[in-house]
């Protein structure tokens, strides 16, 4: 996938304005704070200087996340041009390639821990889950750009959205209902190893015992890209529909097999599977024709506004649904700091107090409603279903967000 949005480089990104809140506080300083909660009065500690907040972004650039992540980032960075926390502070990225590699990750945390507040945006189950430990030990609030139920088993760690499992049962019921799929059904899975891949399997096999499908399983790493084996399995088997649980390089070798195999069948696929520069390739129209997303991100034709303004932030791009979940995890951050700024503590310990606290998570339609971050609860029931179309972003809303007959039992 070619990398989009160079604007986003591994290293500091300062942006700021406007902003939401009652209080004016003086400004703390990085060290100590200033005291507690009374009226212009702001309790500070680490990643806090002055009237800025620094938040760490560990993204991938250039790994097999690196158009997502680009586009993520990008809308990391919009959100806090536009917006600043308490009328008061701007916000301040430090933006890291972590290449999708957890090791990688880990060192790079290790680096800008002792300067951030907060964590904007870490993307990838595998590197959540490696840096765990740290985050809890450390206080960090952070926001990951993955959905797999793990991670809501993290202090601090806000899932924005259902997870892997909820998302792909909600996936599964638009096919039944739509009778692209029936009980008894054989389907073939395509998962990646770790965290993303288990968790939607896990979804598939919840599915698979409700309604009686026979599954093929095929797992992968997350560095194969062909996928003719396993296709040609399913087509053996008589699959009646693919479920992948990958990213779009694998998507565009799936769609590729299948349509020179003459495979016939719909794709259901957990949200990063897709990105709009899959539309470029010999198998655009079969994508349109087969693949299902299931996602917790609106398209763009319902935020126009919001478009507009990443176009001309970003000219020359092809904006995938990743840019709105970036802006709109800047917004759930914002609620989080606003709240603790309101409350006279913007340290790590005030700002965790703030996001456990949090609550019916509203994002103007950008994600589907969240609940709250409850220990290894998903944050939602709720999925949208997206499907590829020649429109900004690539995708086009076929289902807004709507919970299916096993979400609330599945969400935990």
């Amino acid at each position: 996938m070619r990398l989009r949005g160079a604007t986003v480089l591994a290293a500091a990104v300062v942006v700021a304005v406007s902003g939401c809140s009652t209080k004016a506080p003086d400004s703390g300083g990085s060290s100590g704070g200033g005291g507690g909660g009374g009226e212009g009065d702001v309790a500070t500690d680490v990643g806090v200087e002055g009237t800025t907040i620094r938040l760490g972004v560990l993204t991938d650039l250039t790994g097999v996340f690196a158009a997502l992540g680009t586009d993520i980032t990008n809308g990391n960075t919009l959100y806090w041009q536009d917006n600043q926390v308490c009328d008061t502070y701007d916000v301040e990225l430090d933006v890291q390639d972590t290449t999708y590699a957890p090791q990688t990750g880990v060192q790079l945390y290790s680096g800008m821990e002792p300067n951030i507040l907060a964590m904007q945006q870490t993307i990838g189950s595998p590197i959540n889950t490696a840096l765990a430990a740290d985050y809890e030990s450390d206080q960090i609030v952070n926001f990951p750009s993955a959905w797999a139920r793990t991670l809501t088993e993290i202090p601090g760690t806000g899932v924005l959205g259902a997870t892997y499992d909820v998302e792909l049962a909600n996936g599964y019921q638009y096919l039944f209902d739509q009778g692209l799929l029936k009980d008894g059904d054989k389907v073939g899975h395509i998962y990646f190893e770790g965290e993303y891949g288990e968790n939607g399997l896990a979804g598939t096999r919840a599915v698979a015992e409700a309604r009686g499908l026979e599954v093929v399983e095929a797992q992968i790493k997350s560095s194969d890209q062909d996928m003719s084996a396993q296709v040609t399995q399913f087509a053996a088997e008589g699959v009646k529909a693919i479920v992948l649980t990958v990213a779009p390089a694998q998507t565009a070798s799936v769609a590729a097999v299948a349509q020179a195999q003459g495979l016939d069948v719909p794709i259901l696929g957990n949200n990063p599977v897709f990105a709009p520069g899959l539309l470029q390739g010999p198998s655009a129209q079969w994508l349109k024709d087969h693949l299902y997303v299931s996602s917790p991100i609106t398209a763009w034709d319902s935020q126009p506004d919001l478009l507009q303004e990443y176009q001309a932030a970003y000219p020359n791009t092809t904006p995938s649904l990743g840019a709105i979940f970036g802006y709109a995890m800047g917004d759930v951050m914002n609620q989080v700091l606003t709240s603790a700024c309101e409350d006279g503590d913007l340290t790590r310990e005030g700002v965790l107090n703030a996001f456990d606290d949090l609550s019916d998570v509203d994002t103007g339609g950008l994600l589907v409603p969240i609940n709250g971050f409850e220990n290894g609860v998903s944050p939602s029931t709720q999925s949208i279903v997206l499907r590829p179309a020649d429109v900004p972003g690539g995708a086009e809303v076929v289902q807004e967000a709507f919970e299916g007959e096993l979400a609330s039992d599945l969400a935990g």
